[in-house]
């Protein structure tokens, strides 16, 4: 029975080492994983919800770099193990909020100076430790004036790139990095304008 021997073709593949490797010379792959398979899905999937989320923005103090109906992974875990940077987006929990309000309200702003910075606004710069910043992800220079503000250890200052259109620091001050819930990521879903 000719259509039972190895071809000619499926030789050839064999004789090229490059090729070996390929997954579909074995069919295997295509198995149902089984138990154990389920199992790792199950703790990849509990990782996941642990350790990062998907935020939806609701307005457009983060514009240009973010939109109005944007989803944005955010991960959870890297300040556990490494202190918030400058220019990091971050997701934290309305600090003005009241302890007794029922629903979580949250922000996601740029952070622009750490604690021990001193930070103003004025004549359209952000002035962090009187040195003026480069800043060609915001939507324009800020109209806004801010006096001299001294950020205090184990706070952050943060600003919206929207910055004329943004409720921030320079609204309610430096913000404690314990009400920071995580770090921006990526846009993984952009709607159609």
């Amino acid at each position: 029975m000719s259509f039972l021997r190895p071809s000619a073709l499926h030789q050839c593949f064999i004789a090229f080492p490059s090729l070996r490797w390929m997954p579909c010379q074995s069919w295997e792959f295509l198995r149902w994983p089984g138990l154990d398979g389920l199992l790792r899905l199950l703790v990849v999937v509990l990782l996941w919800t642990m350790f990062s989320e998907i935020r939806f923005i609701p307005s457009s103090s983060m514009y240009p770099t973010l939109r109005v109906g944007d989803r944005v992974i955010v991960e959870k875990a890297s300040y556990y193990i490494r202190s918030p940077a400058m220019h990091d987006i971050v997701t934290f929990l309305d600090p003005t909020q009241q302890t007794g309000d029922s629903e979580q309200i949250v922000f996601i702003k740029r952070i622009v100076a750490k604690g021990g910075d001193l930070v103003e606004v004025r004549n359209g710069w952000l002035y962090v430790n009187g040195i003026a910043q480069k800043e060609d992800f915001i939507a324009e220079p800020p109209t806004y004036v801010s006096n001299l503000t001294y950020v205090p250890e184990g706070h952050v200052y943060l600003l919206g790139d929207n910055r004329n259109n943004s409720f921030d620091s320079h609204v309610w001050g430096p913000l404690p990095i314990k009400n920071i819930i995580g770090r921006y990521v990526t846009c993984c879903h952009r709607p159609r304008s």
